[in-house]
């Protein structure tokens, strides 16, 4: 029976490794090309999310690359790109959208995702090399072609979840920070603006992020539920 199940025990490690040399290096590339951030503007913004959070800061970084975007990394750290600071430096960004892009990514952190991510990862791979060589067998034009989708499509959805409830997490942290989920809905309301509508045209099973319209949607679902009846 052991033997039987070797090749997936195999391939599960296989993406473990995968996973860890993946984030060895996002890690090489944000230490060499990142800095933490200064703002007198957003200071006041990340301290009043680090007291609602009951810690004594939030250290945020500047990853040094163009396009518009949040991360939060697999050591924990939380960092926004420089694209997203170029638009905040031009007035398209406030600091309080800022913040809840900060408490986001913090959602990340707190929930674990990175690591669900590495353990969805393995078992996205050996699901892929499984079905690549099943669907190889009876389908050989087009078996590989599928295997790719329906895993594909897999992670896809794994990722969408994490969005939900990181954007979820940021909500919380927002209202008792005392901002509310304005900030957050007026950004995913011009989001797609500023990255250049990354996700269309493409089919939303294979998308890793949730549509805006989506997220506000959720957003303000928990807000309704969370306010107590007047």
């Amino acid at each position: 029976m052991f033997w039987r199940i070797l090749p997936i025990l195999a391939l599960i490690l296989y993406g473990l490794a995968l996973w860890h040399f993946s984030a060895w290096s996002l890690k090489r590339q944000l230490d060499g090309n990142s800095r933490r951030l200064r703002d007198t503007r957003l200071q006041p913004v990340l301290d009043r999310l680090a007291r609602a959070l009951d810690v004594p800061d939030i250290p945020v970084y500047v990853y040094q690359v163009a396009p518009v975007n949040g991360l939060a990394a697999p050591d924990g750290r939380v960092f926004l790109t420089e694209g997203f600071m170029e638009k905040y430096r031009a007035g398209e960004v406030t600091p309080e959208e800022i913040g809840s892009v900060v408490a986001h990514e913090l959602g990340h952190v707190a929930l674990g995702h990175s690591r669900r991510r590495m353990i969805d990862f393995s078992g996205q791979n050996a699901l892929r090399v499984l079905l690549m060589t099943v669907l190889g067998r009876f389908l050989p034009f087009i078996g590989i072609w599928l295997a790719n989708i329906l895993t594909t499509a897999l992670a896809a959805r794994l990722s969408r979840r994490d969005e939900f409830e990181a954007d979820e997490f940021a909500s919380a942290l927002m209202l008792k920070a005392g901002y509310g989920i304005g900030p957050q809905v007026s950004l995913f309301r011009k989001l797609d603006a500023l990255t250049k509508g990354g996700g269309e045209g493409v089919p939303a099973w294979l998308l890793t992020h949730p549509k805006s319209p989506e997220r506000i949607a959720a957003i303000e679902a928990h807000a309704t539920r969370w306010t107590p009846a007047p």
